[in-house]
């Protein structure tokens, strides 16, 4: 009786194995599924220019919004934008809740793991960022000091590995003014972003922050899905990785003045 039991013990495990296999294949987010709903649903954090920021009308514009908007066209659908803090932008899209994650994300290793990426669609660099009277003048000054970064980014994980003392806020705009009130020795951001924040801020305080010409890192960016939706990455990939070698992508750049990095060699 006991091996009876047993037997249809491992035949119902392997029938619930069997299953989950199936729904996690009919669960994936195909081309067929997203042009069938019309849509493609977007998590963005939009304070992190010039990838994404809010106008003044409240509407999200940017360098990946603008990409994202060529490929809705191909795709033959709406552009969706549903905002939030940077940290919960992976979590969402890893769950299923979004459709595809944006917001200048680095690809990494330990990303990888548990999220699905497009091709890298430009190459992009984490920036030191301080005050024009800090004697910090290289990434080896920032051994025992404190630096800013935002929430659940590479800046803010690679920060924590190399030993910083880190204080990480939900947007940049808090992690620059962390800086710039003498709460922080330094501010790890995106070099692009860096640049563009930097700036406003200096036209009204010249000169009062500088960016470091010695890069914290150089990462690729890209856009994130759920894992098991190969079927519209790859379509998605076709179709970015042409943009990308016609040189549209870098007219978007262009449009925002950002210098562009192409991940093409």
């Amino acid at each position: 009786m006991k091996k009876l039991i047993c037997v249809l013990l491992a035949l119902c495990l392997c029938v619930s194995l069997f299953a989950a296999c199936g729904e996690s294949e009919s669960d994936a987010l195909t081309v067929e599924a997203v042009k069938e709903k019309g849509t493609l649903l977007i998590a963005t954090s939009p304070d992190f220019p010039p990838f994404e920021e809010l106008t003044s009308e409240g509407t999200v514009e940017g360098i990946e919004i603008d990409i994202l908007n060529l490929i809705c066209d191909e795709l033959g659908v709406e552009l969706v934008i549903e905002q939030m803090d940077f940290d919960s932008v992976l979590p969402g899209v890893q769950a299923g809740k979004y459709d595809v994650g944006v917001s200048g994300i680095s690809v990494t290793e330990k990303r990888m793991k548990n999220t699905l990426f497009t091709d890298a669609y430009c190459l992009a660099a984490q920036a030191i960022v301080v005050t024009a009277d800090s004697p910090i003048a290289s990434k080896a000054d920032l051994d025992g000091k404190t630096v800013s970064v935002q929430t659940g980014t590479t800046a803010e994980s690679f920060c924590m590995e190399e030993g910083y003392e880190v204080s990480s806020f939900a947007a940049n705009a808090d992690a620059q003014s962390a800086l710039i009130t003498g709460k922080v020795d330094a501010w790890v951001i995106d070099d692009l972003t860096a640049a563009e924040m930097v700036a406003a801020y200096n036209e009204e305080n010249p000169g009062a922050l500088v960016i470091l010409s010695e890069a914290m890192t150089t990462e690729p960016y890209a856009f994130a899905f759920q894992l098991g939706n190969d079927d519209l990455v790859d379509e998605i990939n076709t179709i970015l990785n042409k943009l990308v070698a016609d040189g549209t992508v870098k007219s978007i750049f262009d449009k925002f003045n950002a210098p562009y990095t192409s991940p093409i060699a």
